[in-house]
């Protein structure tokens, strides 16, 4: 009994050695902890850190634009010529879109106003020999008596503003027709001279 008792105190005695053993081992292999701030070596830093990249520089290009004329109405039915910015190289449907656009909320307040309908849409534009094809959708096409009139008005002031263009023909999602001038009759081509009365008022000197 008594060296059955004797083994297991020794047994025990040598696994409490290689307890502490190890815990002093393992302290030995520990993270090692400064006073002071220690700069890295270069090689302790990772990768990317040491020399950031630069911010990718934006590719998109500046918009460029230019000033031009869109017409709209007074009250009165007179064309008033306002001033529009659309991007280089004022393509006639961009001159157009603004035309669309109407008026803004400060021209709105003094007066102006316009026949061309917010839901024209422009099918396709092109100018030859100075007439300028314009193809229009939307509810264009539904408007009749003095406000057809004015919205052509508009429309042919708006067009021969741009260099170029000296008269407009019209179209109806891709069919031609003939449009109304200040007088009623209905022509093929209509220009400027065809609404000399809705022109707007010359300049005072």
């Amino acid at each position: 009994m008594r060296d059955r008792d004797s083994r297991r105190f020794a047994a025990r005695l040598v696994a409490a050695s290689c307890a502490v053993l190890a815990g002093v081992v393992l302290c030995g292999c520990g993270v090692p902890v400064d006073n002071s701030p220690t700069a890295l070596a270069k090689s302790a830093v990772p990768f990317g850190l040491l020399e950031p990249s630069a911010p990718t520089p934006s590719t998109t290009a500046p918009l460029v634009t230019v000033t031009v004329q869109i017409f709209l109405l007074s009250s009165t039915g007179q064309l008033v010529a306002v001033a529009r910015n659309v991007p280089v190289p004022a393509a006639l449907g961009a001159v157009l879109g603004a035309l669309i656009d109407g008026p803004t909320n400060a021209e709105a307040a003094a007066g102006l106003q316009s026949a061309v309908p917010a839901q024209t849409q422009v099918v396709s534009t092109s100018i030859s020999s100075g007439v300028a094809q314009v193809d229009l959708a939307g509810t264009f096409g539904q408007l009749v008596g003095q406000a057809e009139i004015d919205a052509v008005a508009q429309i042919v002031f708006t067009a021969t503003a741009l260099t170029g263009v000296s008269a407009v023909s019209f179209e109806l999602d891709g069919q031609q027709v003939a449009v109304p001038a200040a007088g009623g009759v209905e022509v093929p081509v209509a220009n400027r001279a065809q609404f000399a009365s809705m022109a707007p008022a010359a300049p005072a000197t």
